[in-house]
Order: structure tokens, then sequence, then C-alpha cells
């Protein structure tokens, strides 16, 4: 099944002298995992924000973006809240309380979960990322690495059937940078299989990088091909193709 079809698609700043991007085709099917790859500037962020409502530029856009079926400007606010996650470049972005523990929450918090879900839910995605250990801990007093993750843990709570990262590791420092990648490669792994909740909801995780060496660092080598103008690419199946095509 298709969780995203992109047909034709434009986008322009408003500002802007030429398009940002131009006649975007893709598809994303459920399980798998996409890397977004290129320089800075040629407008990873720009698609990826476009596939998140709240998160779209502002300008023009043309041709048109499909979330499971359905034309992503018809998704209804909180629908798209709960499954389609997104995690931004820099660790403070998204972060809006001032403790560990209740920033876990504050997303099923505004959906009107039911609090002993909030409390289970929060308890299994804690200790699947080992944050069990600071836990009750403040914000601001973490290390990008870890407010990263956190943002990461939150958004996985929402239980997402798209889990997009903007360039998630690019203000991190080089170890950091490796370790939350790390567990962006696990987290596919383990998410998309036999395990209930893992069927049911998460489906593709689709990550930006800057350059190829951090894609091959994200990905499963056995899942990556290019596709793109030689500026950018979107990367999937590589030794079945068993060349890069531009």
């Amino acid at each position: 099944m298709e969780t995203v079809k992109v047909n034709s698609f434009g986008f322009k700043y408003s500002l802007g002298s030429k398009p940002a991007l131009k006649n975007i085709n893709f598809t994303v099917n459920e399980g798998e995992f996409i890397v977004v790859c290129g320089p800075s500037g040629c407008g990873k962020s720009t698609l990826l924000r476009s596939l998140k409502p709240q998160l779209r530029p502002f300008g023009t856009s043309e041709g048109s973006i499909e979330f499971c079926g359905e034309n992503i400007n018809d998704i209804p606010d909180a629908k798209s809240a709960a499954e389609i996650g997104f995690v931004m470049q820099s660790p403070d972005a998204q972060i809006v309380t001032d403790k560990v523990w209740h920033e876990l929450a504050f997303g099923l918090e505004n959906l009107g979960v039911p609090t002993r879900i909030i409390r289970s839910r929060v308890a299994e995605m804690a200790n699947y990322f080992g944050i069990h250990t600071w836990f009750r801990k403040k914000t601001a007093e973490l290390s990008g690495g870890q407010k990263q993750l956190l943002n990461l843990a939150s958004v996985m709570l929402m239980q997402p059937k798209l889990l997009i990262l903007d360039e998630p590791s690019s203000q991190l420092d080089p170890i950091a940078a490796r370790e939350f990648l790390e567990n962006v490669r696990k987290l596919h792994r383990f998410f998309v299989g036999a395990h209930p909740y893992r069927a049911e909801h998460f489906s593709v995780l689709i990550v930006a990088c800057v350059n190829v060496a951090a894609a091959l660092l994200v990905a499963e080598l056995k899942n990556i091909c290019c596709r793109g103008n030689g500026r950018s690419g979107i990367f999937k199946n590589f030794f079945a193709h068993n060349s890069l095509t531009s």
C-alpha cells in the first residue's frame, strides 16, 4: 500500500526568483526506509516540510501529494499531528516543556488520550530509547544528542504512520550524530515487523542527509538507490540496481 504519493509536485517561495522544487514524482510504500540526499539548499527540507501540512513553507505549489490515499491538504490537523511525525534539524526547536517526562506526554495530552494509555506508552517508549535513566531531568540540562533522542521518542509516542526526519544529526557532534542515526536505523528494523504495534502503525521512515556518507550510515545498504537530478536524490534499493542513476 502506498503511504505517500507525490505527483508532479513543484514549489516556489513567495520571494524566490525560481522554483525550489519542480516536477517531483515518487511513491513511498508501507515499511520502506527512504533517504533524501543532497547538498544544502537543494530543496530537501522544502520537500519534507511539504509532507507535513502544519510545517509547509509559505509560497505557491503545483501538483499533488497524497497521504494514505487522501489529498494531504484535506487531512484534519489532529490526524496529521498523530499520523505524520516530524523531527526537525535543531534539537531545541521542538521541545516545549521543562521536564523530560512531560515532554514525552505532551503530544498525547493534546490529543486527549486517556491518562492510563499515556502512562503506558511513555513508560514503554522511555524504556526502549533508554530515556528512563534521565526521565525526571529538566530538558535544559540535556545534551544535544539527548534532546534529539527525546524529540524522536516524543514523535514515536504518537504512533505515526509516517516518520520524517529533516537532517536530524546536522547540529550534533560526530559521536552524538552517529549514535542518533544508529538509533534511527534500529528503530526502523524493530518497528517494521511482526509486533502488533509495528505492523498496524509505523510504516515509513524518510531521512534527509546532506552527504552520502550520512545516508550510508543511517540506511541499510541493501535498501539504497538513487533517483535525482545530480544535485539530490531519493535513495532506495541500491544493490538491486547496481548503480546510481541521475
